[in-house]
């Protein structure tokens, strides 16, 4: 996290920063492609506002060998062809646990990850997902909805 700082985390919660850090050292080990959880943590940071995130998701993906197209087309997944169907599962299944509105059907979901994935897949996959919104709030709370461009902050809308 950028040290932009409205909470200072580290200094009042840093034990829990730890505890986040060590789960997503699980996630790390889980198996789950790294590729997949890239476009899942974009996916749910962009679905948050969370342009720190974005950013920072977005870069790691290009660095682990990532596309551009693949990336630009993450905010209109439905629409791409870029995606297996594997990943257009995966999607479906980070919108419905980031946006917990209810109209989703989510046994249906499951069913379709069900197709693609392992059950410990499919624990990986849900921890990542409750943890990238984790990230995001905690990124929203203590420093807004910026980017960090350049190496310098900006607001982002």
């Amino acid at each position: 996290m950028a040290d932009l700082g409205r909470i200072d985390l580290l200094g009042n919660m840093g034990n829990a920063v730890k505890a986040f850090e060590g789960v997503e050292q699980m996630l790390d080990a889980s198996g789950l492609s790294t590729k997949l959880r890239h476009l899942l943590k974009l996916r749910a940071s962009q679905m948050n506002g969370c342009a720190y995130c974005v950013e920072m998701h977005t870069r790691e993906a290009r660095a682990d060998g990532e596309t551009d197209t693949r990336l630009d087309h993450v905010v209109v997944w439905q629409e791409a062809d870029c995606y297996s169907d594997a990943e257009h599962a995966m999607f479906a299944w980070t919108e419905a646990l980031t946006n917990l509105d209810g109209t989703r059907n989510l046994d249906e979901l499951h069913g379709e990850l069900a197709t693609h994935f392992s059950q410990a897949e499919i624990a990986a996959m849900t921890t990542q997902i409750a943890m990238i919104n984790v990230w995001n709030r905690l990124q929203i709370a203590s420093h807004g909805r910026r980017s960090v461009a350049g190496g310098k902050v900006s607001k982002a809308a």
